[in-house]
């Protein structure tokens, strides 16, 4: 058994791993079953799974539980202690602590003020600055590496985290690779649990590709470009805007062609409120 086997093996145990902690965020997750699900002995399994993944166990299941919190106060209006429930924490007052050192303001501040409140020029008065936020660009073509994701858009990590897995085992990872997510469907028309999204990759240099992997093409050509700084879960906020503002208001008409979002940083060691992204909606 060759080294690219051995460590798709442990990439496969691990991955079984995230899924169960994707699907599982609103239950108390047990460290042994944990174990059982990765076939690995209780003893030593964190520790690989730290040194593969770049973090602990724990830290992984808080920062997801976390993003999806702010995902409840940035789109909805569920109670801010039933959010604290679902996210695992025993008291309220424990859970906007923890959420204030992370995002930099409890959640009730967050959910008034956080970075999507900016999209709402009603409210923020600065409709024309927003504006000029938004730039064309023209974008080469492209063939990404992509996974695909069909859920919850707030879920395509699981995806990403596969993505990264398939690419360590054959020792693909680079600093030039750039991290791509492919979005076909609007939340607003489309059952949640259908839409359908691709994570991905570019790499600089071509590969061959395997299952669960394959190669998508995107379109080159003009793109309109807002960079969003800030959580994942407020960029719901920056797509309303850029649709029902920006593209009303312009001279230009989007192309039959899916919108992409880059991303330039890495969430694993990134505060939220310092992650960039940049929406890339493509022009006819």
């Amino acid at each position: 058994m060759n080294d690219l086997s051995h460590r798709a093996r442990y990439e496969a145990r691990l991955n079984r791993v995230l899924d169960h902690i994707y699907d599982h965020l609103d239950e108390p997750l047990d460290i042994d079953r944990l174990a059982e699900i990765a076939c690995l002995s209780p003893y030593h399994w964190h520790r690989i799974y730290q040194a593969m993944h770049g973090e602990t166990v724990a830290s992984t299941v808080r920062r997801l539980r976390l993003h999806r919190a702010a995902g409840y106060l940035a789109n909805g209006s569920l109670p801010i202690a039933e959010i604290a429930e679902r996210s695992g924490y025993s008291s309220l007052q424990s859970f906007s602590r923890t959420f204030r050192t992370v995002f930099g303001m409890p959640p009730a501040q967050y959910r008034k003020q956080g970075t999507h409140s900016r999209f709402r020029p009603a409210q923020s008065g600065d409709d024309e600055m927003v504006m000029r936020e938004v730039v064309i660009r023209d974008v080469p073509a492209m063939q990404v590496l992509t996974i695909d994701h069909v859920g919850s858009y707030m879920q395509i990590g699981k995806a990403f985290d596969a993505l990264i897995g398939w690419l360590a085992a054959r020792n693909l990872l680079s600093p030039e690779m750039r991290m791509i997510g492919i979005y076909y469907d609007d939340p607003g028309i489309v059952a949640e649990a259908e839409l359908r999204s691709k994570a991905g990759v570019v790499l600089p240099n071509a590969v061959e590709v395997a299952a669960p992997v394959s190669s998508t093409h995107v379109r080159g050509g003009r793109y309109a470009v807002l960079q969003h700084k800030g959580p994942y879960a407020d960029m719901a906020a920056a797509y309303q805007w850029l649709y029902g503002e920006w593209l009303v208001q312009s001279e230009h008409e989007a192309a039959d062609a899916p919108v992409f979002e880059e991303y330039l940083n890495n969430p694993k060691d990134t505060a939220p409120s310092e992650l960039l992204t940049e929406i890339c909606l493509p022009l006819a």
